[in-house]
C-alpha cells in the first residue's frame, strides 16, 4: 500500500474519530441538561433537550455514512476494519444515550410538585457518575486505551449501587404518602434511564477492549442492580 493511500486512510480514521468526539460531547451535554431540567422541573430547558435529540440522530447517521464510505474506498483489514466497526457501535450507544436523556427531560413536564431535596441530590449524584463514566470512556477511545476503558467497565456497579438506594427511597416515599406515587413513579423511570446510560458507557468500554485486543471481553460484566428482586408492600391503613 502506497504512502499516499496510507495517509488518506489515516485521515479518514482521524475524521471519523473527530466526529465521534463531537457526538460524545453533545451526548454528555444532553445528559447534564436533562438532569438539571428534571430536578428543577424546568420545562423550558427540558424542551430544549428534547428538541436537540435530533442533532444526535443526525450525527449517528453521518458517522454511519462515513464508515460505509471508508469500507467501500479503503477495504480495510484486521484492526483497521475494527476501528470502523467500533466507531459505528459507539455512535449507536451515544444515540441511545441521547434518547435516554430526552426521556429524563420529559419527566420535568410530568412532575407537578417539588422533588424532596434528598432525592434531588441522589439523582444529581447519579447523573454526575454516569456523565463522568461517559467522559472517561470516550477519552479512552480517543487514546485507544484498553486499560482506561476497563477502569470504566469495573466501576459501572457504583451507579447500580446508587440506583438501588434511590429505588428503595422512592418506594418508601410512596408507601408513606400515596399522594407521592405519581411523582415517584416518574422519578423511578428517570433513575432507571440514568442507570441505563451507565450501561451504555460500559458497552463502549467493551468495544474499546475488542478494538485494542482483537477479541471480545470474556469476563462477566459487574452488576449490582437488585431492584428486580426488591420486595415492597403498601401498609394496611384499615
Amino acid at each position: 500500500m502506497s504512502d499516499h493511500i496510507v495517509k488518506a486512510y489515516d485521515n479518514d480514521l482521524s475524521s471519523l474519530k473527530s466526529m465521534l468526539s463531537e457526538m460524545g460531547g453533545k451526548a454528555e451535554e444532553q445528559l447534564a441538561l436533562s438532569i438539571d431540567a428534571l430536578v428543577r422541573r424546568d420545562t423550558k430547558l427540558a424542551d430544549s433537550v428534547i428538541l436537540a435529540d435530533e442533532v444526535l440522530d443526525e450525527m449517528e447517521t453521518a458517522i454511519e455514512e462515513k464508515a460505509v464510505l471508508i469500507i467501500a474506498k479503503r477495504q480495510p483489514m484486521a484492526k483497521d476494519l475494527r476501528n470502523v466497526m467500533v466507531a459505528v457501535r459507539i455512535a449507536a450507544d451515544m444515540e441511545r444515550i441521547g434518547d435516554l436523556a430526552k426521556n429524563i427531560a420529559k419527566r420535568a413536564h410530568a412532575i407537578d410538585s417539588a422533588i424532596p431535596r434528598r432525592l434531588a441530590t441522589g439523582l444529581e449524584r447519579m447523573g454526575q457518575l454516569s456523565q463522568n463514566q461517559l467522559k472517561l470512556v470516550l477519552d479512552a477511545f480517543a487514546a485507544d486505551d484498553s486499560k482506561r476503558a476497563m477502569d470504566v467497565w469495573r466501576h459501572d456497579d457504583d451507579i447500580d449501587a446508587l440506583y438501588n438506594s434511590i429505588f428503595r427511597e422512592l418506594l418508601t416515599y410512596m408507601m408513606e404518602d400515596p399522594r407521592m406515587i405519581s411523582a415517584c413513579t416518574h422519578l423511578l423511570f428517570a433513575a432507571k434511564n440514568i442507570e441505563r446510560i451507565g450501561d451504555h458507557a460500559t458497552n463502549i468500554a467493551e468495544n474499546i477492549y475488542y478494538l485494542v485486543n482483537g477479541e471480545m471481553l470474556k469476563e462477566q460484566r459487574p452488576k449490582k442492580d437488585k431492584t428486580s428482586t426488591t420486595p415492597f408492600a403498601f401498609a394496611d391503613k384499615a
